[in-house]
């Protein structure tokens, strides 16, 4: 509970910079907004290190190919860094170059995804 807290206090801090920036030197929005996201990385970077270790125990156990978990893990690695650049260039105007990371992200995944989907389908006609 601590945490979302600090994570809140740390955005609400920021958004009370961007509104003084604003005012006097608005190129430097995007700089606080860039520091801010960072800083919030950094802050839940130890529990996205404790599910990662939480996942792999489990299909370690579940005997799930670890190549599968890893490409699950890196698939929404990249969804969470597009996201984030995506709401960097929207908060700097740049609605544009968002959705070209949009999109590209978007292939990025489905393309990473073929060896998973191919796999599925091969288990589903083997038991048809």
């Amino acid at each position: 509970m601590e945490d979302i807290i600090k994570i809140i206090a740390v955005g609400l801090i920021a958004v009370i910079i961007v509104i003084i920036i604003k005012q006097y030197k608005p190129e430097f929005v995007i700089y606080v907004s860039l520091i801010t996201g960072a800083i919030i990385l950094y802050m839940i970077f130890g529990k996205l290190q404790g599910i990662i270790n939480l996942l792999q125990s489990i299909s370690n156990k579940a005997g799930v190919n670890s190549q599968f978990l890893s490409l699950l893990l890196k698939i929404t690695g990249i969804a969470f860094l597009a996201e984030f650049a995506i709401n960097i260039c929207k908060d700097a105007g740049e609605s544009a170059i968002a959705s070209k990371i949009e999109i590209g992200s978007k292939v990025i995944i489905v393309s990473m995804s073929i060896p998973i989907i191919s796999s599925l389908l091969d288990v589903i006609l083997k038991l048809l």
